[in-house]
Order: C-alpha cells, then sequence, then structure tokens
C-alpha cells in the first residue's frame, strides 16, 4: 500500500487561505483544497496542474471543468471518484451562483442582460438546444419550453411547436433563444429562415416575437439589435 504524502504545513494552501484569503492562492492551489491529499509521487497542488492541463481546461480556462468527465478526472493519478465527483459538483455550484448572478440584471428587453444569464447554463451543451421564452404583457417571464434538442450542428423547429405552447399560456410576447455548440454565434441560414416566419406568423395572431438570440462560447447574437425583427 503506497502511502499518500503531505505539503509542510506552512506551504499547504489551506493554511495559505486562512492566513491571506482566497485571493492569494493560484488555481492549481485553490484545485488542491478540494482535493485535500496527494499520492506519494504528487502533492494535492501537482495534482491540480495535472487538472488544469486536461484539454477542456486549457482550452476554456476553470470553466472547461464543466466539460470534463469524471472519468477524465479519475485518469489523473490522486484522484478517484469521490474526488472527481467533488469538483464536478463544484463546476455545476459555479454555473449556477453565475446565472444567480446574473438574474437580478434579467431584463427581457435588453438582449445583453438575457444573453448573460442564459450563456451560463447554455455555451456548456454539445448539442443545440433551442429555448421558447413566453412573456406576459410587462415582458415578465411566465413559461420556458425547450422546442429541441438537435444534433451537434443542427436542430429541428416547427412554428406550429413555438405557438401551440404560447397559446397554451397565453403569452404576449415571444422570444426565442438557442445555442452554437461551435461557439459562434453567427446565425445560419436555417437561423434567418425560421427566425422570419415565427416573425411573419407571430405578427398575424398578435404574439409578437420580440428577439432571437443565439448563445456562442461568451459572445452572443441578438436578431434585435442586428436591426432583423
Amino acid at each position: 500500500m503506497k502511502k499518500e504524502i503531505y505539503m509542510p504545513k506552512d506551504d499547504m494552501p489551506y493554511e495559505k487561505f486562512l492566513r491571506l484569503g482566497s485571493q492569494a492562492l493560484t488555481e492549481a492551489e485553490l484545485l488542491a483544497i478540494i482535493i485535500r491529499t496527494g499520492t506519494k509521487e504528487y502533492n494535492p497542488v501537482e495534482i491540480g496542474q495535472k487538472i488544469l492541463s486536461l484539454p477542456s481546461i486549457r482550452e476554456h480556462g476553470l470553466s472547461g471543468l464543466y466539460h470534463v468527465t469524471v472519468e477524465e478526472l479519475m485518469g489523473i493519478k490522486g484522484i478517484g471518484q469521490v474526488k472527481a465527483v467533488k469538483l464536478k459538483c463544484l463546476a455545476e455550484l459555479s454555473m449556477r451562483m453565475a446565472m444567480t448572478a446574473a438574474k437580478k440584471k434579467l431584463q427581457f428587453l435588453n438582449p445583453s442582460s438575457v444573453a448573460k444569464y442564459y450563456m451560463e447554463r447554455l455555451r456548456h451543451e454539445k448539442k443545440e438546444r433551442v429555448l421558447l421564452l413566453l412573456l406576459d404583457y410587462k415582458e415578465r417571464l411566465i413559461g420556458e419550453e425547450v422546442l429541441s434538442v438537435g444534433t451537434v450542428s443542427a436542430s429541428l423547429l416547427s412554428p406550429r411547436e413555438v405557438f401551440i405552447a404560447a397559446l397554451k399560456k397565453e403569452a404576449v410576447h415571444i422570444m426565442l433563444l438557442h445555442n452554437h455548440p461551435s461557439g459562434d454565434p453567427a446565425p445560419s441560414r436555417q437561423d434567418m429562415r425560421i427566425t422570419e416566419e415565427i416573425k411573419e406568423i407571430g405578427g398575424m395572431i398578435d404574439i409578437p416575437l420580440i428577439d432571437h438570440i443565439i448563445i456562442g462560447d461568451n459572445k452572443y447574437m441578438s436578431f434585435k439589435e442586428a436591426g432583423l425583427l
């Protein structure tokens, strides 16, 4: 049985946190606090550095922890199932905290605030996910429907489904929102076509489409802001 080693007490991230606060810790040291113990070969900070070297984290920064699987984490020596699950829960908590902060500034007539709120939820998705936001006469959210979950490159969306959902909830306004897993929020030809169709139908039945927002990786595109609605 291999004996786990511990860092000298003065150098341990936990002790450093108590002396200097979390701002003084590196990303590897912050991860080390979650990891807590090392192995015979690696101390917790070194294991944290190995986590930071995973491809998804190198590409996306710490938010890449959301993309890393439990199995990938367990492939690092010193990370068992329990530690891997803790790290994945940390990623989920971080996303929910970001969404909570963004929700306080959420205004449906402000595309930037809408994009910021839903970005934390959608930019990690591997497939296109189309949401229909249902609003009342004061532009307050009264419902949210997942209209489709598509492939990595496209999703299927029917205008009929949009307005059935809107009429059921007695929505006065509607908004479309979906992600591009590629990270590029530029609208496709299909995005342009379906937006125009829903805009026209909504105008005829007095349930206007007030925006269609496409979420990329830390960026978005609003049809309203672009003058396309």
